[in-house]
């Protein structure tokens, strides 16, 4: 399975009406990065636990100045969390944590920049006690689990890009 394929659908214009709310600060504070040349591929960022890198790219285009994709690390890579659809998990309004807030201006047209938005989505790894107040892990049940499809929840992540300002193309 292609992770970009199946992911660049996630970061198309219409899934990115929503945004985090106006007072929303990201877990991770950064400043822009440096500005970059349209036709160049940059990475935004990667995030290892979903085995994910962030790709972006400007186009020059107006009808799409700037490009944005999710790709695998690695085949070996094993994730311990899933990279999903934003469009679909809607996480400006589903009780997600605006992760990070990476701002990439456009060398070539300095009053616009593409804006992304990281979001994750924590699950509570609080284990379950005994009667004996021991966290106890079975490996007959959790095989039986991992068999029947009953895995047990993973971390979530989710991005959206929009563009800001004025268009410089022609």
């Amino acid at each position: 399975m292609r992770v970009s394929s199946l992911l660049l659908l996630a970061f198309t214009a219409p899934a990115l009406a929503a945004g985090p709310k106006p007072d929303a600060k990201p877990e991770i504070a950064r400043g822009p990065v440096q500005p970059q040349a349209q036709n160049a591929v940059h990475t935004l960022r990667q995030i290892p636990e979903a085995c994910a890198r962030l790709e972006g790219m400007f186009t020059g285009q107006a009808a799409e100045p700037y490009t944005f994709t999710v790709v695998r690390i690695s085949p070996q890579c094993q994730p311990r969390a899933r990279f999903v659809d934003a469009a679909k998990a809607k996480p400006a309004e589903n009780g997600w944590v605006l992760n990070d807030v990476i701002r990439v201006p456009n060398a070539a047209c300095p009053s616009q920049q593409a804006v992304v938005h990281v979001w994750r989505k924590p699950i509570d790894k609080t284990p379950k006690l005994d009667g004996q107040g021991q966290a106890r892990i079975y490996l007959k049940e959790s095989s039986d689990k991992a068999k029947a499809g009953q895995l047990d929840a993973v971390p979530m992540y989710a991005a959206q890009m929009k563009v800001e300002g004025p268009s410089c193309a022609r």
